[in-house]
């Protein structure tokens, strides 16, 4: 008995598609609110939830650029503050003629939420790249890995060290 019919996956891929059109254009609205006045580099981000929400994002420059915001991180804030904690797909966008990829601080915050979430950059050219973010970070940082789980199984973290 197949379960998966040609039709069904045909109407899951449009209204994936569907989701997608509203990824990117959450994004690009975001892009036209970044605040780049050092860099003149504009970018826009939207998020998509595992329930299906989308939060978008900008950059947001600052004169002591270490505390700059990239636009990947305003958008993961903005779904957590929403309640939600699992990602599924980011869409950036930018000035930049090609595609960008996230930088590698945003490849890792985003590694917290949708460990192999897929990746659409657009250039102001037009031209999409895709990739899974296991792709871009293949080596990613899980705390789980190096801290040492209690009798419970939960993470001693802070309660060990006090």
């Amino acid at each position: 008995m197949r379960i998966c019919s040609s039709r069904l996956l045909r109407r899951y891929e449009m209204a994936s598609e569907m989701g997608l059109a509203e990824l990117r254009a959450e994004a690009h609205r975001a892009m036209e609110m970044a605040y780049a006045p050092y860099s003149e580099f504009r970018v826009g981000s939207a998020v998509e939830t595992a329930e299906g929400e989308v939060h978008a994002g900008c950059n947001v420059e600052n004169a002591s650029f270490s505390v700059t915001m990239c636009a990947e991180r305003v958008a993961i804030g903005a779904a957590v503050t929403a309640g939600r904690r699992a990602l599924r797909r980011v869409y950036v966008c930018s000035t930049s003629p090609e595609p960008v990829p996230p930088c590698g601080v945003c490849r890792q915050a985003l590694a917290e939420f949708g460990p192999d979430l897929e990746v659409i950059s657009e250039g102001a050219g037009g031209q999409i790249r895709r990739w899974r973010l296991s792709e871009l970070l293949p080596a990613q940082f899980r705390l789980e890995e190096h801290v040492q789980a209690d009798e419970d199984g939960r993470n001693a973290g802070a309660e060990a060290r006090t």
